[in-house]
């Protein structure tokens, strides 16, 4: 099964109002990035356990570990779970940078130095999430360069 019918049915697999939430996310973040790589994860590891929530992945962006080893992975990640959504947004070098640039304006949500977690779309200003979202893109296409 291709990524496109994986990120599908995954969105048709939830329940309303998050199905309709991560269709709109989905939208979002391809309007960011319209010709993105597109991931699915679905959240289980090599024994077919399951490790995390499955999430949606778009972009490109090259993980570098301690030990020197790098790994392809998604730039920005879309995952639903039981309290929510969160959103991914990988690269940034300035941990602190998500939440005091987009934090306040963001509504009732919480953000960390990668992730912006939320309950419900209504719940926060869907533009400074896109905002937060092209900010990503933006700043792994300046360390392309």
């Amino acid at each position: 099964m291709n990524v496109q019918t994986q990120i599908k049915r995954h969105i048709a697999s939830q329940s309303e109002p998050k199905r309709s939430e991560m269709q709109e996310l989905h939208r979002i973040a391809l309007r960011a990035m319209p010709e993105c790589k597109l991931w699915f994860n679905d959240g289980k590891n090599d024994k077919n356990q399951t490790i995390s929530n499955p999430t949606i992945g778009y972009g490109l962006h090259t993980m570098k570990y301690a030990n020197g080893k790098t790994r392809e992975f998604f730039q920005i990640g879309v995952s639903a779970n039981k309290t929510g959504i969160s959103v991914y947004i990988l690269g940034l070098k300035d941990k602190k940078y998500l939440a005091r640039t987009f934090g306040k304006k963001l509504g009732k949500a919480s953000v960390t130095g990668y992730c912006i977690r939320f309950k419900n779309l209504k719940d926060i200003n869907v533009d400074i999430l896109e905002a937060a979202i092209r900010h990503g893109v933006e700043a792994q296409s300046e360390k392309v360069k």
